[in-house]
């Protein structure tokens, strides 16, 4: 069976993580948002820019041009392996708008699984990330490191550290998720949706808990 879901949590909580170890061991697509608006900002693009204007600051791109994005994007694919949503959606407003969107398609949720994590390790992981100018590799200096300093194990490219994962960004950036992001935890919740996961432990272990919990 298909398995439609969202991915929620804090910056920094894994949601990118472990939405690709779904990818690539259950066949279901991944989704991010976060990808397709740095995609158009390093193209340079009207949206790009206007992304890139938010984003740097820690805030969230508005509704109107992330529920377009989302939209476009599943209406140009049919996902039909499932798909799980990283990035999306993050107000109450874009969680409507996926609802109006499924529902277009005769489709619905079958879950939302929220990733908890304390906040003083949210802020260790993001001030140690370190992602790859050329293929995009994540990286974390305190849990992950590259093998070589500053350089991507898989292509060699330049390690940068993110404007958004600065730690004034980044504390920004949580009282963002409190205001906005969290009342979407609500919403979920009152639809029967949503299933909480602790975000501490490694990779693997988080992953057997969420799969344990999805369809």
């Amino acid at each position: 069976m298909a398995m439609r879901a969202v991915i929620m949590g804090a910056p920094g909580a894994g949601k990118g993580t472990q939405a690709k170890l779904f990818e690539e061991r259950r066949g279901v697509a991944h989704i991010s948002t976060g990808d397709m608006l740095r995609d158009a900002r390093r193209a340079g693009t009207v949206l790009g820019c206007e992304a890139e204007r938010y984003m740097a600051q820690g805030l969230l791109v508005p509704d109107d041009v992330v529920i377009g994005i989302v939209a476009d994007r599943m209406a140009a694919q049919n996902h039909s392996g499932g798909f799980l949503l990283d990035g999306f959606p993050r107000t109450v407003r874009q969680a409507e708008a996926l609802d109006t969107i499924l529902g277009e398609r005769g489709q619905r949720l079958d879950a939302v699984v929220s990733i908890n994590v304390p906040e003083d390790e949210l802020v260790r992981r993001l001030a140690g990330r370190r992602i790859c100018r050329q293929c995009g590799a994540v990286y974390q200096l305190n849990i992950d490191p590259a093998a070589r300093a500053g350089r991507c194990d898989r292509c060699g490219g330049e390690l940068d550290q993110r404007e958004d994962d600065r730690e004034e960004t980044v504390r920004a950036r949580f009282e963002i998720y409190a205001r906005d992001t969290a009342p979407v935890l609500h919403y979920y919740r009152d639809a029967g949706l949503l299933r909480e996961v602790p975000g501490t432990g490694t990779r693997e272990e988080i992953f057997l808990r969420m799969a344990a919990m999805l369809p």
